[in-house]
């Protein structure tokens, strides 16, 4: 596909955008300024009068090097006078007829990695849950999705702007970070996009030895056997897996995993259709919010969405209005799902012990105790699991080739046996592994990369940034006062949990 790229060309007092992007491959091809009095006269992109004009302008100002004569010179000077708004900042063309494409969502890594978020921590929020109660963890829920959203759009702003300075689509979490905040911003945004990639994989693979090892019958401890049987059940789940990322096709992972959510889907339903009718209401009305601040750092990494943002802004063509509309409905339908998922765990079992210093699995003890409903837990977990693992596991190789500067469109071993062999040997190391993996993935990853990171890197760009450069509305409002509350919130709970284990040791 080919795109035309109007960049820089304006210079207004009044005008919030610099530049214009008409984009479909995310490679920008600059065309000459004589070319560009042409491109008023494309009905089929969809722009605007106002963006004609802005095209106009740019023909005036860059066709000839002869100055503008009067009624040019009237012209130009009444449409600088207007201030130019507009909903998008590119539009898909297709290369052959130059016909606008609607904003669809086509790459069946993008589906993936929505999908990240229905296994990364609902499978272990009843457990950390369970000690406030179902009302305490509703509100604490709905506190960390509305935390989420906002960080989320943060990022969406600065990755707009991003995308009208540099002149391209595509842009990164670490470009971003790059231009905000600087080489120290880059290295801080790599290690902990690893950190959190490593730390669920690993959390991944023990919670899925453990499922495999139960549907199989083979005991967990025989003889200290342990280490055996966990490794044969890891091992199983990590090449099967691995190899479907690495010999699959991308129309082949992305039915894989479509057949895999639509598991999820079939399997929640009947969990919570024969599960609801030993539901004891009594159960959901404990309350204990004195517990709550040891669940956030899990349930955030429940909403773990932001890593997809900056492909959102790109395929919805850069318009505000679909992204923060994409941002809050996409994030307020798995928080409905996590307030359904909790209430009936939670209100089944009704007699919950608790260990000082042990997280007691409340799937764990359905699974042991109702025949019916413990099947089906199992079948939910593990399929929640294997497209997370999928989507984390491309996602991880994808950033490592980057790093490692290999050839893009192969499928080079050594980003595989990266990825998926040092998660599968810590899995191994503690049977209690999966819960310790994602508080920390949560505690010292979720909250610095899609929490500090977003607010820092917003300030620096609202803020620090030449006021010169093309800036788009800002998306969430409150200026500096949010911004200091979503960075002083997310350090408050690393502190706390700083603080909390060091306590304990």
């Amino acid at each position: 596909m080919s795109t035309i790229s109007l960049m820089n060309c304006i210079s207004y007092p009044k005008q919030r955008i610099h530049s214009i992007l008409l984009n479909n491959n995310h490679c920008i091809h600059h065309i000459k300024p004589s070319y560009l009095h042409k491109i008023h006269q494309i009905s089929t992109t969809h722009l605007s009068n106002k963006l004609r004009n802005c095209s106009k302008i740019c023909s005036l100002q860059n066709e000839t090097q002869k100055p503008p004569n009067k009624d040019e010179e009237k012209e130009l000077q009444v449409m600088k006078d207007e201030e130019f708004e507009f909903e998008k900042l590119f539009s898909n063309l297709n290369q052959a007829s130059l016909k606008h494409e609607p904003a669809l969502i086509q790459d069946g890594k993008y589906v993936l990695k929505n999908c990240i978020q229905v296994g990364a921590g609902i499978l272990a929020i009843p457990a950390v849950t369970q000690e406030s109660g179902f009302l305490a963890s509703t509100v604490a829920c709905i506190g960390c999705w509305a935390y989420m959203v906002v960080t989320g759009l943060y990022i969406a702003e600065v990755n707009l702007n991003t995308m009208c300075e540099l002149g391209s689509g595509g842009v990164s979490l670490v470009s971003m970070a790059r231009r905000t905040l600087g080489s120290a911003g880059v290295q801080i945004t790599c290690w902990t996009y690893i950190f959190i990639h490593y730390a669920l994989l690993v959390a991944y693979i023990a919670r899925s030895s453990e499922i495999i090892t139960n549907y199989l019958g083979i005991p967990l401890i025989v003889d200290g056997s342990i280490f055996f049987n966990r490794w044969e059940s890891g091992t199983i789940f990590s090449l099967t897996f691995g190899a479907l990322c690495y010999f699959g096709s991308q129309r082949f992972i992305g039915t894989v995993n479509g057949l895999l959510v639509l598991g999820i889907i079939t399997s929640f339903t009947a969990l919570v259709a024969v599960a609801s009718g030993d539901l004891h209401f009594e159960a959901l009305l404990k309350a204990n919010f004195e517990a709550v601040p040891s669940s956030i750092p899990i349930i955030a990494l429940a909403f773990v969405y932001q890593n997809v943002v900056p492909v959102l802004c790109t395929n919805l063509e850069g318009d505000l209005s679909k992204v923060r509309t994409a941002v809050i409905l996409g994030t307020t339908i798995p928080l409905l799902l996590f307030l359904v998922w909790n209430g009936v765990i939670l209100g089944t079992i009704s007699n919950l012990d608790s260990d000082a210093g042990k997280i007691i699995d409340p799937l764990q003890q359905l699974r042991s105790s109702n025949g019916v409903v413990g099947p089906i837990v199992e079948i939910f977990s593990l399929l929640a699991i294997g497209t997370s693992y999928i989507g984390f596991v491309l996602g991880l190789v994808d950033f490592l080739a980057d790093l490692l500067k290999l050839p893009t469109g192969q499928s080079k071993p050594l980003p595989y046996l990266l990825t998926l062999f040092p998660p599968l040997l810590l899995s191994l190391l503690d049977p209690e592994i999966f819960f310790k993996a994602l508080d920390f993935a949560g505690t010292y990853g979720v909250l610095v990369l899609f929490g500090l990171l977003p607010a820092a890197m917003s300030w620096s760009d609202r803020y620090l940034t030449s006021p010169e450069l093309p800036k788009v509305p800002q998306l969430v409002p409150g200026g500096k006062l949010t911004l200091s509350l979503v960075i002083g919130g997310a350090g408050w709970v690393i502190f706390s949990e700083i603080l909390s284990n060091f306590i304990h040791t």
